[in-house]
């Protein structure tokens, strides 16, 4: 299901577009029910019952915001949350059932904007999606365009990282050698940069189980990660430690471009 807002508002010469939502939650009367409610309150929405149909409409268009279900048959919320943001700078909004505080705070540490608690009121709803979007940039018609063309890339200090191409470079184009396990850590962290990670989110986000040798695992890489971006591997500048509480990867105003 689709419901199209085709109202734009100008900005310059710069038309701004409408926020566009999925939903993907395999209720369909709930699902009907969100859709339409956000709908009216003039927002594009999409609505997918499943993670597969979720991927299957993000291949042909891009959104602003997702409200994704948790427990879902198949593939879960948290899974589909974690793909999406590889893919796009989209915000997430996680729906969880009463009572399920574990999921809550998984669904938050691998970066989630926002959470609602089900049975919500569809006000509730509109409520928090306005406050996420408010956090996400909007953008304007020739960036959305651009959206589906351009290859991700973060740039942060003298490297490039090429998301989609898995590679990195640096001072004067030279290509950093990096194994593959080291390149899915530093795309998780690009991914969500500015934010703390514990190691059990990375190690859920890697897709290791959560274990004593995961947590050992998750430690190396990034031992190795820094030795290969950071000019003082002992005092890092990008990939710093919290004590206690895991680590998070610092991308200064102006980079990530």
């Amino acid at each position: 299901m689709f419901i199209p807002n085709l109202l734009s508002t100008e900005s310059g010469s710069e038309r701004i577009v409408r926020a566009r939502i999925v939903i993907v939650e395999d209720e369909p009367d709930l699902r009907e029910a969100v859709a339409e409610y956000l709908g009216a309150a003039g927002y594009d929405v999409a609505t997918a019952e499943t993670a597969a149909a979720a991927r299957s409409l993000v291949e042909t268009q891009s959104f602003h915001l997702a409200i994704l279900d948790i427990a879902m048959p198949g593939e879960d919320g948290l899974s589909l949350g974690r793909w999406l943001r590889s893919r796009l700078p989209i915000g997430i909004i996680y729906a969880t059932a009463a009572g399920t505080a574990l999921d809550r705070i998984v669904g938050l540490e691998l970066g989630a904007d926002d959470y609602i608690v089900k049975p919500y009121e569809l006000r509730e709803v509109l409520a928090r999606v306005r406050s996420v979007l408010r956090r996400v940039p909007q953008p304007t018609e020739s960036q959305d365009r651009k959206a589906g063309t351009e290859r991700r890339s973060v740039a942060f200090g003298p490297f490039r990282a090429d998301l989609d191409g898995r590679l990195v470079t640096g001072a004067n184009g030279a290509v950093i050698d990096m194994a593959k396990s080291e390149f899915d850590v530093l795309e998780i962290f690009l991914t969500r940069a500015n934010r703390l990670l514990t190691r059990a989110a990375i190690s859920e986000a890697i897709g290791f189980t959560e274990d004593p040798e995961s947590s050992r695992a998750v430690d190396i890489r990034i031992m190795r990660l820094r030795k290969k971006i950071e000019a003082d591997p002992a005092n890092p500048k990008f990939l710093r430690t919290v004590r206690g509480e895991g680590y998070i990867f610092s991308l200064p105003a102006g980079d990530g471009n």
